[in-house]
């Protein structure tokens, strides 16, 4: 079995990008509006070349000795239950709206906005799956690639259709006692397990209900519904191993599918007359905000958490 790739680690990098030149403000906007040459051209230039920076360091931290076979694939569409992939939908998800923000910003039209949003979205990560193909320890994945395209699809198909994102895709963590068995594969410092470690990871599909309201209703327009996807029980990739790298034996974890019923925030919804505070609460948009939740699991069935994160 390959080495368990790092991809929250490389995904990370990209957030970092986004999060430092974006997102910005794009309300009151309309395609009557000439491009702002200016704003795009700090797009453009700054984007690439935050770009070019991160992926040579994520070269020089994963691929600089490990990049000696041939183009390749690997079958990995059992690992972690599937929400490696769930990260990669996220994140596809998440950089093609920042790309199509700051587009937007720049007073490019929206339909190029979308276009080259998601452009940004697919580009950057099948340039890491590209990357990876080349990889010894790691390779290529269609479900990566397949999982990139529907959380690409998902932004573009809503801004296309509605012209907002009615369902946003969220991330939120929470530790667990799972990497101390296993520090190898699921992070041996706090900053590792919270991109390492799938048992504390939950992916949610936040919707938006006033957007699917009467305009002239009062419901508030901030408050989202969210349904969320976890796992529990994971020490490695398919298959939880019987004893650790000095030959211990390891207790016995039932991997186990976690089913998630919340509220949230659109964090985007919120108005205010601040530049400083709509900038940080869009830089929010994609971190799911802690609420009572229920759980549905195949071994305990449901759960009720007061607080959920």
């Amino acid at each position: 079995m390959p080495e368990t790739r790092p991809e929250k680690t490389r995904i990370l990098f990209l957030l970092i990008i986004l999060l430092i030149i974006g997102p910005v403000d794009v309300t009151a906007q309309t395609d009557t509006v000439p491009v702002n040459k200016t704003r795009l051209y700090v797009v453009s230039f700054g984007g690439v070349a935050a770009y070019a920076v991160a992926q040579t360091a994520l070269y020089f931290v994963w691929y600089k000795d490990n990049m000696s076979r041939p183009f390749h694939f690997v079958n990995d569409g059992k690992y972690w239950l599937q929400l490696d992939k769930a990260g990669h939908f996220t994140t596809a998800y998440t950089i093609s709206n920042y790309g199509y923000w700051l587009l937007r910003w720049s007073h490019l039209p929206e339909n190029k906005s979308i276009g080259y949003g998601a452009l940004i979205g697919f580009g950057s990560m099948t340039v890491i799956e590209v990357l990876d193909g080349f990889a010894n320890d790691y390779g290529a994945s269609v479900y990566d690639l397949t999982a990139n395209t529907l959380g690409v699809g998902l932004f573009a198909g809503q801004q296309l259709l509605w012209h907002e994102q009615r369902f946003r895709v969220k991330f939120s963590y929470h530790p667990t006692d799972y990497p101390e068995y296993s520090p190898d594969k699921l992070g041996d410092n706090g900053f590792q397990r919270i991109i390492k470690d799938y048992n504390g990871q939950t992916y949610w599909l936040s919707a938006n209900i006033h957007s699917f309201l009467k305009e002239k209703s009062k419901f508030p327009s901030w408050i989202n519904v969210a349904v969320g996807y976890g796992g529990d029980g994971m020490l490695a990739e398919v298959t939880n191993p019987e004893f650790d790298e000095n030959g211990n034996p390891l207790p016995r974890f039932d991997q186990v599918r976690q089913y998630y019923l919340s509220m949230d925030i659109d964090w985007t919804k919120i108005k205010t007359n601040s530049k400083v505070l709509e900038f940080f609460l869009k830089g929010l948009s994609f971190i799911k905000l802690p609420f009572p939740t229920l759980e549905y699991n195949q071994n305990d069935k449901l759960v009720f958490h007061w607080i959920y994160f």
